[in-house]
């Protein structure tokens, strides 16, 4: 296998379990994030895969960057057979009564502005090729709102549900599609963005990343003439 993948938020969380799970089947994968560390941390994971994992500092919510970092990604790698949209944030401060426009704009720009800005960058390629898969890490926050996700947060994730509708709509012919996964809880560091940080005993109940790292895996793997186009999960 000589697949590449393109990972966002691949510093923690999702983002990072699902690069690990690609590395592991023979992918090469180049993972997207701000804060450099972090991804060089989810290489050191890697172990002996390291070198098939490339790290680049990008904040996908910059349209210019993620132009600049996409322009030098297919350079070196010209197929990206699969985008994985995995970054996302939120806020302690999240009601309607309390969250912020600073904080409402960092959680669409990261949520919902970078995947778009992802998509515009490696579609282009896919639809030359007539084929590529793009999976998008949703939240079951995207299929209905509800006080513990927060407004901003919602809003962005509903947008990303369209954006993946929007994607299967106009590229189905192009051999291109596009996949929501909807996750319930998940113990990631997103957590500690909770007002109320969910204690050991809650975690427990939670799902892993390396749960939803399968789902994209599956999904990214299946004949090219299926999709999966919504995948909703949660703790059994």
């Amino acid at each position: 296998m000589n697949q590449h993948a393109v990972v966002t938020g691949g510093g923690s969380g999702v983002g990072r379990a699902t690069a690990l799970a690609l590395v592991d089947a023979g992918w090469t994968v180049t993972i997207l994030g701000r804060r450099k560390e972090a991804l060089e941390e989810t290489r050191s994971l890697a172990g002996s895969a390291a070198g098939r994992i490339e790290a680049v500092s990008c904040d996908i919510a910059d349209w210019v960057q993620v132009q600049t970092v996409a322009r030098t990604i297919l350079e070196t790698h010209p197929v990206v057979e699969l985008l994985v949209n995995a970054a996302g944030t939120n806020v302690p401060k999240r009601s309607l009564e309390v969250l912020t426009m600073e904080d409402y704009r960092s959680m669409v720009g990261a949520n919902l502005d970078g995947a778009y800005h992802c998509v515009q960058a490696f579609l282009p390629g896919m639809r030359a090729r007539r084929a590529g898969t793009i999976v998008n890490i949703i939240s079951d926050a995207g299929k209905q709102a509800s006080p513990k996700a927060g407004p901003g947060y919602v809003i962005s994730k509903f947008g990303l549900a369209g954006l993946t509708q929007a994607i299967n709509a106009e590229e189905r012919p192009n051999g291109v599609r596009a996949i929501g996964i909807f996750p319930g809880d998940i113990d990631t560091p997103l957590l500690s963005k909770r007002p109320v940080v969910p204690d050991a005993t809650a975690r427990a109940r939670m799902m892993m990343p390396e749960d939803i790292a399968a789902c994209v895996l599956f999904s990214a793997t299946l004949p090219k003439r299926a999709v999966i186009e919504e995948l909703l999960i949660r703790p059994a």
